[in-house]
């Protein structure tokens, strides 16, 4: 029987927006598959909470409460993986908020720019940084979480619902720019899923949202965790540059 490779023992991973939601499901599912984790979060109890966690499955862990906005800041988080986990070999993006619910016109560009910082170019800056190691070592996988708001639009959400239609956009061109190489970097559609994140969106949205998703209720973090978990590991070797969808039977394509 051909060996399979979901076990992560001896890999170092990066979650940013580790503290909570998704990227928590996804810190804890790698510990368990023997990964050495760090957690990213702008909110320093979050990560000192998740970092306890992943250290109680008996894994090396370390936090850094950064904004990842902050390009100085993510390179330095960077360098400090290397130097204190020793490799840098999968980065989970998936730090970003929804922004106000709000029509265009009732929507500020301050709140425009700030939700694009967060959401895409935060994003881009933790995979430039990522790319230094992973480029180095021939290995890596990125793990992009955008949404099922990036293919589809979902109304009174146009920052976020850009954001991460350019999160789709430029996972694409990453992955075929290192696709020659040991580097894998494919991004996810979730609809919506139960996390934190729900408390920034009306009750009427979240309706919205649920209402178009055959399976008829939102998704779980460790959902979301197992489709990323295959994304990051060695089994993920002839998909790059693509979005996979996680949204109950929402997507149309």
């Amino acid at each position: 029987m051909q060996e399979r490779h979901f076990d992560m023992t001896g890999r170092v991973a990066v979650i940013t927006g580790g503290g909570r939601g998704i990227g928590l499901a996804v810190a804890l599912r790698f510990a368990d598959a023997g990964a050495d984790v760090a957690i990213v979060d702008a909110d320093e109890d979050a990560c000192r909470v998740a970092t306890e966690a992943v250290s109680a499955k008996g894994k090396r862990a370390i936090s850094f409460a950064i904004d990842v906005t902050d390009e100085s800041s993510v390179e330095g988080m960077t360098r400090e993986v290397v130097e204190r986990l020793g490799s840098y070999d999968a980065l989970v993006c998936s730090a970003g908020i929804v922004g106000r619910n709000a029509f265009a016109w009732e929507t500020s560009p301050e709140e425009w720019r700030r939700v694009l910082e967060v959401n895409l170019t935060g994003l881009w800056l933790c995979n430039r940084a990522a790319l230094g190691p992973m480029r180095t070592a021939d290995y890596g996988r990125i793990v992009n979480i955008a949404s099922i708001a990036g293919k589809e639009g979902n109304p009174k959400l146009g920052p976020y619902s850009a954001s991460k239609a350019g999160v789709i956009g430029m996972t694409k061109s990453l992955g075929k720019e290192v696709a020659d190489t040991g580097i894998r970097i494919n991004s996810i559609a979730p609809a919506v899923i139960h996390t934190p994140m729900l408390d920034q969106v009306s009750q009427e949205t979240i309706d919205y949202m649920v209402a178009k998703i055959p399976v008829g209720r939102p998704g779980t973090p460790e959902e979301v965790a197992a489709l990323v978990h295959y994304l990051a590991s060695e089994e993920c070797s002839f998909s790059t540059g693509a979005c996979f969808d996680i949204s109950g039977g929402r997507a149309t394509y």
